[in-house]
């Protein structure tokens, strides 16, 4: 019994701390919860709902996305300039991961509103980089390239460290998919393929560069977490997050580490530390959430769901 109580802890204890991290403690699991039949923007037999949910493939993608992402000289403008990650870096990511998980599993009302506030916001990120550039967090080419480098991470991510695989048409879908969350935040032109992502990669390439700010962001990531052990988990997962990036990118940000080292010491260590965060937080709260929202019935007009009675008299 002493065991199994054990157990219990040390599972609530790793769950407590991963969702503290991500999503600072309050999932607020309403947003995925009703209304009843709403499917949300995607559904559960969506390749999104797949992908987004691997812990591993989704920290290691996003760890990813956010190093591929900085090699824009434009967009790592904006982030230098305007955000404060630097000083409060666990918000930082609980504004990240809150979006995507709100608008992948959240209902309708609650992914629009998510949607809405980063299009408020991005209307006021604007200014003008080392280089003399205008930016603007609302220009419908920087949101691809946002959108662009971030979905091919998680992609990657899922590949490499998620449980399955996907084949090339599943691979095709999710972007398909995942493009209506960059088309109504502004982005146009967005891939919706693999091949599409392919070609603009090759496209944008160009224009990508390791900037000051770039290397000082990479830098930080690399140092990042607050505690010896949660910078020893960081390191782990980002030794992985490099093994996604594209060689070219990986080498221009300057950390490139050998093929025989990403292959038998950084994706082992993230197959065994993916293994305890899953062990810790599945199943998970918000993917059980919006599963039931799906299948509830549907509230038919003008009748209040069961178990809350419409008022009476206006009362």
């Amino acid at each position: 019994m002493s065991q199994v109580i054990g157990g219990r802890s040390l599972r609530r204890w790793i769950g407590s701390r991963v969702n503290s991290t991500v999503h600072g403690g309050d999932l607020r699991l309403q947003r995925y919860r009703e209304p009843p039949g709403d499917p949300g923007l995607f559904g559960p037999d969506t390749v999104v709902w797949r992908v987004h949910c691997d812990i591993p493939g989704m920290f290691t993608g996003g760890l990813a996305a956010l190093l591929l992402q900085s090699l824009h000289p434009l967009a790592i403008a904006g982030v230098d300039q305007h955000s404060d990650f630097r000083q409060n870096p666990i918000d930082r990511l609980n504004r990240t991961a809150g979006f995507v998980s709100v608008t992948s599993y959240g209902s309708t009302e609650a992914a629009e509103a998510a949607l809405s506030r980063v299009r408020r916001v991005h209307e006021y990120v604007r200014g003008t980089a080392p280089d003399g550039r205008p930016y603007s967090a609302a220009d419908p080419e920087l949101l691809t390239w946002v959108h662009v480098a971030e979905t091919s991470c998680f992609l990657a991510g899922y590949q490499v460290f998620g449980r399955g695989r996907l084949t090339a048409a599943e691979q095709d879908r999710y972007f398909a998919e995942v493009a209506v969350v960059a088309e109504r935040l502004g982005a146009t032109d967005v891939p919706a393929s693999t091949a599409e992502v392919r070609r603009y990669f090759a496209a944008v390439r160009g224009e990508l560069a390791a900037t000051e700010a770039a290397l000082a962001a990479v830098e930080f990531l690399r140092g990042f977490g607050p505690t010896p052990g949660q910078r020893a988990a960081v390191r782990v997962l980002m030794n992985g997050a490099v093994s996604l990036l594209p060689p070219w990118a990986a080498q221009t940000l300057r950390v490139r580490r050998p093929r025989p080292v990403q292959e038998l010491v950084d994706r082992p260590a993230v197959h065994a530390l993916g293994a305890v965060m899953r062990y810790g937080c599945e199943p998970s709260a918000i993917v059980g959430a919006a599963r039931a929202r799906v299948a509830a019935p549907r509230a038919e007009p003008g009748r209040a769901p069961a178990g809350n009675p419409v008022p009476m008299n206006g009362s």
